[in-house]
């Protein structure tokens, strides 16, 4: 049976290793935006051995691209991106301390097997809802690439956050478990 857990940024292994696949999530604190182009450029830094442009320690990472921001808010649609444009950098990143991405559809082996080593997890926003997701948000701030626009790596302050577990710290895989509940069906 599914729970809910209400989780405070940044994120602990304990924090993490409480979940299992298909939990539902309710983040609050910081979390930070950034797509591949960002993702390109902070695996750069890490391969020079330069500091990044936050701390990566117990961070989550959501994969979006949000919309302009209207009058009076803080960001606009703000729905997760495909996240296996990310996995040629993510295991370098969960080995220097990220504990959560955030997107929507499936994660390379590679990725999930660096989930398993570094104690981390993966989350599933749901894809159409961006507008109410976009409401989580209180704070957006651009902190680095703000030449990526959209894509640029933003600060965001979140409450109740809603997310659900697709992969947990013990290699567990929602989607693939999923499709094969269906095929035994």
């Amino acid at each position: 049976m599914a729970e809910v857990h209400r989780l405070k940024t940044p994120l602990s292994d304990e924090d993490v290793g409480k979940l299992k696949i298909g939990d539902k999530v309710l983040l609050s604190g910081v979390i930070y935006t950034a797509r591949d182009a960002a993702h390109k450029r902070l695996v750069e830094l890490i391969k020079k051995g330069e500091p990044l442009p936050f701390d990566i320690k117990g961070a989550i990472m959501y994969y979006v691209g949000p919309a302009p921001a209207k009058p009076g808010y803080p960001i606009g649609s703000a729905g997760p991106t495909t996240s296996y444009r990310m996995d040629p950098y993510a295991p370098y990143l969960l080995d220097i301390g990220l504990k959560a991405m955030i997107g929507k559809g499936g994660r390379s082996q590679e990725v999930i097997d660096s989930m398993v080593k570094n104690k981390a997890i993966y989350l599933a926003a749901v894809g159409g809802a961006a507008a109410l997701i976009a409401k989580t948000i209180k704070k957006a701030e651009v902190i680095a690439y703000e030449d990526l626009r959209s894509e640029a790596i933003r600060r965001l302050e979140v409450e109740d956050f809603p997310c659900i577990v697709a992969n947990d710290i013990n290699g567990n895989d929602l989607l693939k478990e999923g499709v094969k509940k269906y095929a035994e069906e």
